[in-house]
């Protein structure tokens, strides 16, 4: 069998073991949904009120970011988790003493990404629709733009996951991924209006991808005026893609010259 048909059976397999980890499942597949439900229904009020900002509706208001941070909860968090874990059992090591090209282990694992990534962004934009008077914006150009931020979103998510796992052992690597992450979302306008966020704190945020790619999903589902509200008073949608390809290169490069199929101390 050719390295793609292994890479296809591979991925089928990950996503039953994905699947059978209950704590994953809800931590990074269903977490997403389950906070935009929350916040949508917690709210709600207070938009209809007219304390929202443009008259969007609480749904409308937390999809981008759900959506952004679904991105990174699928990708990051699954890659660097899964992997360390895979490292530490010894799993990799077996994987790595058998026939199957190691291409085959990688083709499994951007599947199980993929696959996880879309059914969720999909069964967000489902919610968010039937239960939350979202409605999705019908310019072609939106969803172009929405296509590309995804892409690059899952694209550099993943590759930089795979890095990060080398950084811990599996008893550590759930802090040390998840910490950062939380942070990550409150300071990249994931959980709060981006421009409540301190000046300061944009800065940072503006370093890593994660607020390039909740920029990049507000400027499909919000309105053109709410452009205002970002660090450069624009969407900045070219930018947003070189910095999410750039995050994306070095995260590839990070994972060709630091990837280690052995736990430290073992041969």
């Amino acid at each position: 069998m050719n390295a793609l048909a292994l890479g296809l059976d591979r991925t089928i397999l990950e996503l039953k073991m994905y699947s059978r980890e209950k704590e994953s499942v809800f931590f990074s597949f269903l977490f997403p949904i389950l906070l935009l439900s929350l916040f949508s229904v917690i709210f709600s009020a207070q938009f209809e009120e007219g304390a929202g900002q443009g008259g969007m509706t609480a749904g409308l208001f937390f999809m981008p970011g759900m959506l952004s941070a679904g991105v990174l909860l699928t990708s990051f968090q699954t890659m660097a988790l899964s992997i360390a874990t895979e490292r530490d059992d010894g799993t990799l090591k077996r994987l790595r003493a058998t026939p199957m090209p190691s291409v085959a282990y990688f083709l499994g694992k951007v599947g199980l990404v993929g696959v996880t990534s879309v059914l969720q962004t999909v069964l967000l934009l489902v919610v968010a629709t039937l239960f939350f008077d979202v409605d999705l914006p019908t310019d072609p150009e939106r969803w172009a733009v929405f296509v590309l931020v995804f892409g690059l979103g899952v694209f550099s998510g993943t590759v930089l996951g795979i890095a990060y796992s080398s950084l811990a052992t599996s008893r550590s690597i759930g802090a040390v991924v998840i910490g950062p992450m939380l942070v990550l979302q409150f300071i990249s306008g994931v959980y709060i209006a981006f421009d409540d966020v301190p000046t300061w704190l944009q800065q940072v945020a503006a370093i890593f991808p994660l607020k390039w790619i909740a920029q990049g999903m507000r400027s499909v589902f919000f309105p053109a005026e709410m452009a205002a509200g970002e660090m450069a008073g624009s969407w900045e949608t070219g930018k947003t893609a070189l910095v999410l390809l750039a995050w994306g290169i070095a995260g590839l490069i990070l994972c060709v010259t630091t990837f280690r199929w052995f736990k430290r101390g073992t041969t």
